[in-house]
């Protein structure tokens, strides 16, 4: 049983539950707890699209959707007792990535605990950057993603810098003791399936800039207009900026420097959660994906970049340096260099045609599903 968010807050994480079910379910028995009311509507920065079916993904007909979950509680956990003591999965695993699930995890953890089923907790991060800094929401997320991990038989990383970052979390005497795997994030192909056949383009024509993703702080993206900015008209020419994300944290430094760019021209901006659709059609016109991220565990954009075969432009920064090293169309950029930026995109020009090949997959992660729990082999 899977346990993560669905499609009602669309985010990457719901992408992820879906895609590792859809995966699992090739050689498992795989059924997935939805955490369908994540918050309160009215806290959620993208609340004016709560709701909408901008997905085309959809859970595998075998995959079972076990029940739904909300933060309130008012749904979902008499229904998920009886279903752990009547059929109980032979092993749970919670996809962690922020402290609004917190408390609706360690009940899960204490009824699979009572039906004496091992629970195993896959780490996106250890705590939302936007939630850190609130400080009562830090310390009760420290405190008892603790208490949660005391009681998991496993955990799983996508990277060294994740496991290093949690072991800080947890300490050190509690980290050693949880049985750990470490396995990188599994591919975003299912835009190739909704993308239209992207046409070839004339050497003349700009290469097509990508920044994509939620417009936050620790996202950079107004490095990408600088870097804009630092080009000579000669060199702009050259170039066309799609901007496409919604905008969270009120974070408007990039829409404004957007506006007061000397090259707007060369920029379309597509402020809000675009469909599966309208991102199929960005990534297939796209030469370059751009994240100037100042620090990231993971990036659902690259993955889907990646699944492209286009190049990515990024700083080199903490686990997504782990995530491409083995992709050859990564070029790695000074985490902050606003010039390094500008001229790696530049490097690009001459070679916007090269396409090149995704290295990774789902099943180093259902392997390691597997051997955290290896007397399951969830059949």
């Amino acid at each position: 049983m899977l346990v993560g968010p669905g499609f009602r807050f669309l985010s990457g994480l719901s992408v992820y539950t879906c895609r590792l079910a859809n995966a699992l379910a090739e050689t498992h028995d795989v059924s997935v707890l939805l955490l369908d009311r994540l918050i309160p509507t009215w806290l959620y920065p993208g609340a004016s699209r709560v709701g909408d079916d901008l997905t085309s993904l959809r859970y595998d007909d075998s995959v079972r959707i076990a029940g739904k979950l909300d933060w309130y509680w008012g749904t979902g956990i008499s229904e998920l007792s009886r279903r752990l003591r009547d059929d109980p999965p032979e092993v749970i695993v919670l996809q962690w990535w922020t402290a609004a699930a917190l408390h609706s995890y360690l009940m899960v953890m204490r009824l699979a605990r009572r039906e004496g089923i091992p629970v195993l907790i896959e780490f996106h991060e250890v705590q939302d950057t936007g939630e850190a800094k609130v400080p009562f929401v830090a310390s009760y997320c420290r405190r008892y993603l603790r208490a949660l991990v005391r009681g998991a038989a496993g955990a799983i990383c996508h990277t060294q810098h994740d496991r290093a970052a949690l072991s800080i979390t947890l300490g050190s005497e509690l980290f050693d003791r949880t049985p750990m795997r470490i396995a990188p994030h599994g591919p975003y192909d299912h835009l190739s399936a909704v993308a239209e056949p992207s046409t070839s383009s004339a050497a003349a024509d700009p290469v097509r800039v990508l920044f994509f993703g939620l417009i936050r702080p620790y996202k950079g993206g107004e490095d990408l207009i600088y870097a804009l900015d630092r080009m000579s008209p000669q060199q702009a020419g050259k170039v066309q900026v799609d901007f496409v994300g919604e905008t969270w944290e009120d974070w408007t430094v990039p829409v404004e420097a957007i506006s007061a760019s000397p090259y707007r021209d060369r920029i379309h901006l597509d402020n809000r959660y675009v469909s599966d659709n309208d991102a199929a059609r960005y990534f297939a016109s796209a030469d370059v994906l751009v994240l100037p991220y100042r620090r990231a565990s993971s990036s659902g954009p690259l993955h889907i970049a990646m699944s492209h075969g286009i190049h990515v432009v990024m700083y080199a920064v903490d686990g997504l340096v782990e995530a491409v090293h083995d992709y050859d169309g990564a070029i790695l950029v000074k985490p902050n260099d606003v010039d390094g930026l500008r001229d790696a995109i530049l490097s690009v020009v001459d070679r916007r045609t090269e396409r090149f090949a995704n290295p990774h997959s789902w099943q180093p992660l259902v392997h390691a599903i597997d051997s955290l729990a290896p007397s399951t082999q969830l059949r």
